[in-house]
């Protein structure tokens, strides 16, 4: 047992559909997605923070990506029961979503996995150009106590809008987080083994979402992912950093949009 107190914001009612957000980040970072739903009811929409993270606590012992996964897994069980459910998941995000996806199997109805971590350190297969604008002016200007450097390695637009949605979604889940937790986690940061070498491969519809610009995680390792989920549509964007749902909204919600008219059917 995790004895983790797992805090979530939940819109709606209906089906349950688990949003997972990504590292040092909380559950603001996913509801760019809301809109999505706006014309889709029937969704019971629920968007944890982990351990660590947002207003939860973190974890009475050492953070691990297996931990972390453990406390989700304990707090599915708590929270959807044996109701069959959806899952998304963004970054590190991701990467629990498919140990959910692993661990639940035909009770999880499909998943989509936003710039998912599936490699990790040197052996990421990273893009070379991560930037397609900067607004050198404004980026002069920028406040005092603001991250430059995370602002452009999670965005591929380096300008004035792009950071208002970075200031939006990003920064309060990164002024929020534990310090102490996320370095533990860094230094254990994926599941030691791929979920889904661990189970058949899942029949429910999937969608995988990744970017050109993606200075974290890439999106050729991702691609790998295919050959688990015979149901998987891909997207690959352009022009489009780590975070997609914020900086590619419109885009992203489309494509999770066709995804969910899937699931129903």
């Amino acid at each position: 047992m995790t004895e983790s107190a797992i805090h979530h914001t939940e819109f709606g009612a209906g089906t349950p559909m688990v949003l997972i957000h990504g590292y040092t980040v909380d559950h603001r970072l996913l509801l760019p997605l809301e809109p999505v739903f706006a014309d889709r009811p029937g969704w019971r929409r629920l968007y944890p923070d982990l351990p660590g993270h947002g207003a939860s606590p973190r974890l009475p012992h050492r953070t691990s990506a297996t931990a972390l996964a453990e406390a989700v897994f304990e707090w599915i069980d708590a929270t959807v029961g044996e109701q069959p459910f959806a899952v998304v998941g963004q970054s590190f995000g991701g990467q629990l979503a498919r140990a959910v996806t692993a661990r639940y199997g035909e009770q999880v109805l499909g998943s989509a996995l936003l710039v998912p971590v599936v490699r990790w350190g040197t052996d990421r297969d990273l893009p070379q150009v991560t930037a397609v604008e900067r607004d050198e002016e404004f980026l002069a200007c920028l406040p005092a106590g603001a991250d430059p450097d995370l602002f452009a390695a999670l965005m591929a637009r380096h300008t004035k809008p792009s950071w208002d949605l970075f200031e939006q979604y990003v920064l309060p889940g990164r002024r929020a987080h534990d310090r102490a937790a996320a370095a533990e986690l860094e230094a254990d940061f994926l599941i030691p083994y791929w979920p889904e070498h661990r189970t058949e491969q899942h029949q429910g519809r999937h969608l995988l979402i990744t970017t050109r610009q993606d200075a974290l995680v890439g999106w050729r390792d991702q691609l790998a992912l295919l050959d688990h989920y015979p149901r998987m549509a891909a997207a690959v964007l352009d022009g489009v950093g780590h975070n997609p749902q914020v900086e590619s909204a419109e885009t992203v919600r489309g494509l999770v949009g066709t995804w969910l008219d899937q699931l129903r059917r």
